[in-house]
């Protein structure tokens, strides 16, 4: 560091290679250095959640060293392994830090002694996350030879490629750092300079909120293109009780302790994640004190609304007793805070579930919504954008999530092409969907390592939005943001739906997507889970209501040895579902109901796996390993789901019921 600006980087610890051998793994926890061989196997999609399992994230402190890495695939990483191995630099293979967008992973990295994460590709939210706490990355692995040489390389070779913001972040050691030296005026954002130009829908919301004078508030520009780096102002800033205590620590710790969030009203915060975690926390996690260490989580948030004024939706009372959270934090946004053109910023990654409305809606973790909670605005580099044109009648038995587990399975995105990019999806088969499975569609963006997805508004948004919004239906129609039809994409792809089957993506990676056709043998199931922000919305119930009441007209309940899970995603869905009678049904065919919460998709609730062995079927967005338990997850559509929950086993919906072939599921779910 010099006059505040980090210059160098040289090699004074040793480098860790997460290899595919768990031999050679645990030959360097236990002090062998190795050579960069590129015949090497490194681990490839290394989630978040194996970094810091959801219970590490319970912490929110150097605490966190200590645990780092300890759910890697293969369980060789032990309580203390990375920080007490004298490591400085970890190497992986593609996609390093998929999944959540939890800061608590690179910062456990961090605080365990890694200065430099070197990896084939580096997933957009985890590298952000990355640079703005100060943690090197690169996708270069020359750079490892000259370290070991004993080279000082300068800070540039880590800032080639970025642009000019992230690459000052870097210089400076982290965004609060560099938002000190901004706010001294030792350094001034580049202005947008970009001409007119036809502008694509998520480029020309990001033209509308960018800051031009960050002193005077002015806002807009009159274009952006791909690689323009600027700040842009939110409408919308949101967190959840995993994170929130994280930020308020490094708002407070840089800004103060009476510091104050601006516009605390358009701030708001969820109690989601954990609301059943008593239910199924595993003995020798009480025993570590997690339990405690949880609800100080919830603890920390209610204090910080309370202090700022910002709205808490929490957990839910009914006949006395406390039964759930008011809704899952992505349900809510769609049912009352996000309109269409507006940009939306929460601390999930699937906060891109909002694009459903025609927000530009997107994920950042900790650090970056603790600025924004000072200063309304965050960082943006624009996008490059890939357009996805659906067309054809999907079968009866398919629906979005099958779309999507076919489009993640493509080698665009396996291949990790699609890392940053935004995924807008068009077309006649767009326009023919619901807002539910639109945000089906937009929520698993995130799943192909994308920036967000984003669908443009049109009349069945409105339709939607009317009466839920305070604006009339013809302010609602004005905040309609459009793209031009010369736009330019990085990208396009025509797909006829009528071509799809229903999917599965088998375990350990939403892009593992086949035809449930090609599964091998039949494979047994002791869980289906019906839930999360993904599979827990109206159309989902319909979905869930269709195969249950027809299994039911057929003499068929669930399976025995299986247990089916149906989890609502709000109390307005759950209100919904009992209003058309559907608890009627799910009780009959013996399925769990569970109030709204993340649950067993963040493995904080019932519908988890205890035992390797477990196999469950779900309806949540990702399966990375020990996601949902240490079992083996695969992802399917709300038919799919509890078609095998009837079945025992995997099955495409049809197989088990004909009359899911013959009869589209809306039309059955109303006559059930």
């Amino acid at each position: 560091m010099a006059s505040g600006l980090r210059t160098s980087f040289r090699l004074t610890g040793r480098i860790l290679y997460l290899t595919k051998d768990s031999d050679l793994l645990r030959r360097q926890l236990e002090g062998e250095d190795l050579d960069w061989d590129p015949s090497i196997e490194l681990i490839d999609n290394i989630s978040t959640d194996e970094i810091t399992p959801g219970w590490v994230c319970y912490y929110y402190d150097e605490t966190l060293a200590d645990y780092c890495l300890v759910g890697l695939r293969g369980g060789v990483i032990t309580k203390d392994a990375i920080k007490n191995g004298g490591f400085q630099v970890i190497v992986s293979g593609l996609s390093k830090g998929c999944g959540s967008s939890r800061e608590t992973a690179p910062y456990s990295e961090l605080t365990a002694g890694i200065e430099l994460v070197v990896a084939k590709s580096i997933e957009k939210i985890y590298g952000q996350n990355s640079q703005n706490i100060g943690l090197l990355t690169s996708n270069d692995f020359s750079i490892l030879d000259r370290l070991k040489a004993g080279e000082e390389l300068p800070i540039s070779a880590f800032t080639e490629g970025l642009d000019p913001i992230s690459a000052k972040i870097v210089e400076y050691g982290g965004l609060f750092n560099y938002n000190q030296a901004r706010l001294a005026g030792h350094v001034t954002p580049p202005e947008c300079e970009t001409a007119p130009r036809p502008m694509n829908l998520v480029e020309k919301i990001i033209a509308k909120h960018a800051i031009k004078d960050a002193k005077s508030g002015t806002l807009g520009t009159a274009a952006v293109k791909p690689g323009d780096a600027l700040f842009a102002r939110t409408d919308v800033r949101f967190s959840h009780e995993y994170v929130t205590p994280m930020a308020a620590s490094l708002f407070y710790g840089a800004l103060g302790k009476e510091a104050k969030v601006r516009d605390p009203e358009s701030v708001f915060a969820f109690r989601d994640h954990l609301t059943f975690l008593d239910q199924i926390m595993p003995e020798e996690h009480v025993k570590l004190g997690l339990r405690e260490q949880a609800h100080s989580l919830r603890d920390v948030q209610e204090e910080f609304c309370k202090k700022q004024g910002i709205k808490l939706y929490g957990e839910v009372e009914r006949n006395g007793e406390t039964v759930g959270s008011e809704a899952i934090c992505h349900n809510k946004v769609i049912e009352e805070l996000a309109n269409p053109g507006e940009l939306v910023l929460g601390t999930d990654s699937h906060t891109c579930m909002g694009g459903a409305l025609g927000a530009f809606a997107f994920g950042v973790g900790s650090t970056d919504m603790a600025n924004a909670w000072f200063t309304k605005d965050v960082r943006v580099r624009v996008p490059e954008t890939v357009r996805f044109v659906l067309s054809g009648n999907l079968r009866p038995d398919v629906v979005a999530k099958d779309v999507m587990l076919h489009l993640l399975s493509l080698p665009f995105f396996r291949g990790g092409d699609g890392i940053g990019k935004v995924l807008e999806f068009a077309g006649p088969a767009v326009r023919a969907m619901d807002m539910d499975e639109r945000a089906t569609l937009t929520n698993m963006a995130v799943e192909a390592g994308g920036f967000t997805g984003i669908i443009e508004a049109d009349s069945v948004t409105i339709q939607y939005l009317e009466n839920r919004r305070k604006q009339s239906r013809e302010e609602l129609e004005a905040m309609v943001v459009h793209g031009d039809k010369d736009a330019t994409y990085f990208r396009t792809f025509e797909l006829d739906l009528s071509t799809i089957e229903p999917m599965v993506a088998t375990p350990g990676d939403p892009r593992n997507g086949i035809p449930i056709s090609e599964l091998e043998g039949p494979i047994k199931v002791d869980i289906a889970y019906g839930g999360s922000c993904t599979g827990g919305k109206k159309a989902d119930m319909d979905m869930y209501a269709t195969v249950l009441s027809a299994a039911l007209a057929e003499g068929k309940k669930v399976h025995e040895g299986t247990q089916l899970f149906i989890q609502f995603g709000s109390q307005e869905i759950r209100a919904y579902a009992f209003e058309k009678g559907y608890d009627k049904i799910f009780e009959q065919a013996g399925a769990k109901m569970i109030d709204p919460s993340c649950g067993a998709c963040i493995k904080a609730g019932p519908g988890v796996s205890f035992a390797p062995e477990e196999v469950t079927i779900s309806a949540i967005n990702r399966n990375f390993p020990g996601r949902s338990g240490p079992g083996k997850v695969y992802l399917g559509s709300p038919l799919t789901v509890a078609a095998s929950a009837i079945a025992g086993r995997i099955v495409a919906p049809a197989e088990l019921l004909q009359n899911i072939r013959e009869t589209p599921w809306a039309e059955t779910a109303i006559e059930a």
